[in-house]
Order: C-alpha cells, then structure tokens, then sequence
C-alpha cells in the first residue's frame, strides 16, 4: 500500500515508498520509570548532602572571639571559647589579619573540655609574621 495525498494530512512530507525504511511509531511514555529514577536521585543527592553536613557542618562545635589583646608587631593574643559535646576536644583554627585585610599569621589549636563541661575558654598566643589588626577564630572541628 502506497501512501497519497488524500491519507497524508497537510503540512508532513511525503518520502516514496520503501526508500528510508520503515517509519517509527510514536514511542509509549513511562513515566513510572521517570518517576523511579527522580526518587533515586533525590536519595542520592540527600545522601551526599547528609555525609557533607557531618564532615562540615556539625553545630556542636560553635567558637567565639571574646577578645583579643596585647597586640605588638609580632603577636596577638587571642581569648575566645567554644562549645563542644560533654567532655569533648576540638580543633580550632586562629588566624590574624593586618589592617589591609592581609593574613599574618594562622593556627590550629586543640582544646579539652573538662569531664561534664561543654565550654572551654583559652587565651592563646598568635606569633605573628607582621602587625596584626584582628585576631580571630575560623572554626573547630571534632578532635581526631
């Protein structure tokens, strides 16, 4: 059977029979498949974001500046706290910065809560490699 001008609606071409093959039928959706996948990636993307999260977003490690004193060309001292689980030991990062905004200097202290205490205050002593503006905590993190 040969296709006519009377069986093709206006507009889509006409190709001469059996010169390109057999054409295609229009395909079955499926969207529970679509749907299956969806549910997979949306796991996937919760599971990375849950193990991330750990890595570096755990809230029981919060430092505070309280001050930060004797600043001379080569030091600042640091006073800050942090909280931390009962017990617990975390490792914090210090950096001081010039009045440009500059780092002079960056560290990483541990500190040990006492047993039954979860804030630790410590003053600690920044060496620095030029005149400090500010001194200041960047994070903590769990002890390894």
């Amino acid at each position: 059977m040969t296709e006519t001008h009377a069986t093709i609606p206006p507009g889509t071409p006409v190709f001469p029979p059996g010169r390109y093959g057999r054409r295609r039928q229009p395909g079955r959706r499926r969207p529970l498949l679509a749907a299956l996948l969806a549910v997979v990636l949306v796991a996937l993307l919760g599971l990375v974001a849950l193990r991330l999260y750990r890595q570096y977003g755990d809230p029981n490690y919060q430092a505070q500046v309280i001050t930060y004193t004797d600043i001379t060309d080569t030091q600042v001292l640091v006073n800050f706290r942090v909280t931390v689980p009962d017990g617990g030991s975390a490792v914090c990062v210090l950096r001081a910065r010039d009045r440009a905004g500059a780092e002079v200097a960056r560290e990483e202290v541990t500190v040990t809560a006492p047993p039954g205490e979860r804030q630790i205050s410590t003053v600690h002593r920044l060496a620095t490699s030029g005149r400090p503006f500010i001194g200041e905590v960047l994070r903590c993190r769990p002890a390894s």
